[in-house]
């Protein structure tokens, strides 16, 4: 055997044998991307899948949430409009690396309870650097978590439920690459 594929015979053995040493990536947590804010869900049109009136008791839902219930984050009502989180301070401010989350409510629609969350969004329609280049990224994200109503099997014998859903939100911005 010649030293060359020796040495990388070894070299990856060595990495394999060491713990953690073939999956660098193990103790990376995952970070916020350009996949935030969640996109649109494509529902399915037919109101046979939706919740009916028994379904969308307030109290009984608000048991099954929990303490999981962020009246902060959301609403069950339709909501008046968000604070937009700092967005007139940046322009006080003059500071160019200044990205605030700017909050909107979303309505999720009526197979979600709470039906409406207040999501954020990082401004990214200019620079937000001197020299222009960098934009304002998602950097931190809180997960909330919902009830989402879910059907299983076909027509008359379908089952349908409340189950929690994990739903990731924007919580803070940084002006970056």
């Amino acid at each position: 055997m010649t030293a060359i594929p020796a040495l990388l015979l070894c070299s990856c053995l060595g990495l394999l044998l060491r713990p953690g040493g073939g999956q660098p990536f193990l103790r990376l947590r995952p970070s916020p991307s350009d996949n935030l804010p969640v996109k649109d869900i494509v529902e399915h049109p037919d109101p046979e899948y939706d919740p009916k009136e028994q379904d969308l008791d307030e109290r009984t839902l608000r048991k099954k949430l929990g303490s999981h219930f962020d009246p902060g984050f959301m609403a069950v009502a339709v909501p008046g409009p968000a604070n937009a989180s700092g967005a007139e301070a940046a322009a006080g401010r003059g500071a160019y690396t200044y990205c605030p989350v700017l909050y909107t409510w979303k309505d999720l629609g009526v197979r979600f309870w709470p039906r409406y969350i207040k999501e954020g969004n990082c401004l990214a329609e200019k620079s937000c650097s001197l020299p222009e280049g960098m934009f304002c990224k998602p950097v931190k994200s809180v997960t909330k978590t919902f009830l989402r109503w879910h059907c299983q099997g076909w027509s008359s014998q379908k089952y349908c439920t409340w189950i929690p859903v994990q739903y990731p939100l924007i919580a803070e911005c940084k002006c970056s690459c």
